[in-house]
């Protein structure tokens, strides 16, 4: 199974990781104990699994993994919006996040 390295950086510290392919970014977090809430528990009805990936990153992703309809509204929600903003539940794991940097905001908007 192939393994996807990439890093979490969350208030000021960064933690790598090693994931296998298919894993969302939000499975990713939780099973290397980085707090990113997921109170809906991917189920694309929250918005605290929100993320900042770079712009290649995001360019890169998008590709392959557009933002549906459903995850574009929950973003509307989402604390601290960027252009690059993602719902971590939403975003898998494949080479093309090999060596990526995952920003998890500061604060997490739970409107449930």
């Amino acid at each position: 199974m192939d393994m996807i390295n990439m890093k979490f950086a969350q208030g000021g510290s960064t933690v790598s990781v090693e994931v296998p392919a298919g894993t969302t970014l939000l499975e990713a977090a939780h099973s290397n104990g980085i707090a990113l809430e997921g109170a809906c528990e991917g189920s694309l009805a929250c918005s605290t699994c929100h993320v900042v990936l770079e712009q290649a990153t995001y360019d890169a992703v998008l590709a392959s993994q557009a933002v549906a309809d459903e995850e574009n509204d929950m973003l509307e929600t989402a604390f601290g919006l960027t252009a690059t903003s993602r719902l971590g539940c939403q975003v898998i794991a494949t080479e093309k996040l090999q060596g990526a940097s995952v920003r998890i905001p500061s604060n997490t908007r739970n409107t449930a």
